[in-house]
């Protein structure tokens, strides 16, 4: 049985643009390095005591661009690559599907890719994890759709890669900054202001 007190924080990560620069359909580990600030904001959510989560479309695999073996490479890389800074990623979430793929498998309407919220539903099962008291960081506004519809709080790291701007109450992100670092201060600023007011 779950015990609810054991629940963990969160930081559900978006990888491409987020964790690491958007290389469109990159697995190429050696293209793979972490973006600007990603070590020291993580490094100060670590020790707020959060637990960290990849969580990713990864549509390429529906277009048939690369497969879940080189995704798979791609991801370990992320992973020794915040590993050698002592941060680990306590799981990686990733949605295969697209309603316009060539691979016939997955080729689908799915509930797992963002905006949609099935990936952070699917990993707080997973991990015990209490999405009231966690955060999804990501850089477009489907990013912050599906950690809201999920039940988090939300961040938009905006650098560029949001270019549509549909907003509503649901896309609508409770922090913006520039970068994870920024992020990072935000949120253990906005812990701080909770505590207080209880």
């Amino acid at each position: 049985m779950t015990n609810f007190k054991d629940r963990k924080h969160a930081i559900f990560l978006d990888k491409d643009g987020t964790l690491i620069p958007d290389v469109p359909f990159n697995v190429d580990a050696g293209k793979i390095q972490l973006n600007p600030g990603v070590v020291e904001g993580l490094e100060m959510l670590k020790e707020k005591g959060y637990v960290f989560i990849g969580i990713s479309n990864q549509s390429g695999i529906a277009h048939g661009y690369f497969n879940e073996e080189a995704l798979q490479a791609a991801i370990q890389k992320v992973k020794d690559l915040l590993a050698a800074h002592s941060i680990q990623l306590h799981g990686f979430y990733y949605c295969p599907h697209h309603p316009s793929g060539i691979i016939d498998a997955y080729t689908k309407q799915c509930d797992c890719r963002k905006p949609k919220p099935g990936l952070l539903l699917r990993a707080a099962h997973d991990l015990n994890v209490d999405l009231s008291r966690s955060w999804m960081i990501g850089d477009i506004l489907n990013d912050v759709e599906a950690g809201h519809q999920a039940g988090c709080r939300c961040i938009l790291i905006n650098n560029g890669n949001e270019t549509e701007w549909l907003l509503n109450d649901g896309r609508t992100p409770d922090y913006t900054a520039e970068n994870l670092k920024e992020a990072a201060s935000l949120i253990i600023k906005h812990q701080r202001v909770c505590m207080m007011s209880h």
